[in-house]
């Protein structure tokens, strides 16, 4: 059977390019984890707060943790100020990690041919004045 999905063949592209590399405060939309037996993962995604010229964009990639990269997600989890309690117990509560706030330094990057949005670094939300792009731009001058 066939079905006509109006734009399909333009979304691809769009939805990489709406948003650039750079820093954001975001703002955690939903968290699945995967269990892929080598590396298991959470497939984050983080609706954009601001910059209010990209403010609802939908930012998503993983967050691995397997034993190497469990720094990255404890980083994550730490400063967008997730549990403590669950964090010291190493609980993570996927619901509690909702509508949790955060900065976010994104890079786009291509792996085999297809473009993924990867997470470099986060910061406490209380940073964001701080790192804002508006703010290091004012710094710069």
């Amino acid at each position: 059977m066939r079905r006509k999905v109006t734009g399909l063949h333009a979304a691809d592209r769009s939805a990489v390019d709406r948003t650039p590399d750079g820093v954001f405060l975001v703002r955690v939309q939903r968290v699945q984890f995967h269990r892929y037996a080598p590396k298991p993962y959470y497939i984050v995604t983080l609706a954009v707060v601001e910059p209010r010229g990209f403010a609802g964009n939908v930012l998503s990639s993983r967050v691995y943790c397997n034993p190497k990269a469990l720094w990255k997600l404890s980083w994550f989890l730490r400063d967008f100020g997730y549990d403590v309690e669950l964090l010291d117990h190493d609980e993570v509560d996927e619901r509690r990690l909702l509508g949790l706030q955060g900065v976010v330094k994104i890079s786009h990057v291509v792996y085999d041919g297809i473009p993924l949005v990867r997470f470099d670094g986060f910061a406490p939300a209380s940073r964001w004045e701080e790192l804002s792009p508006a703010n290091l731009d004012a710094q710069a001058s």
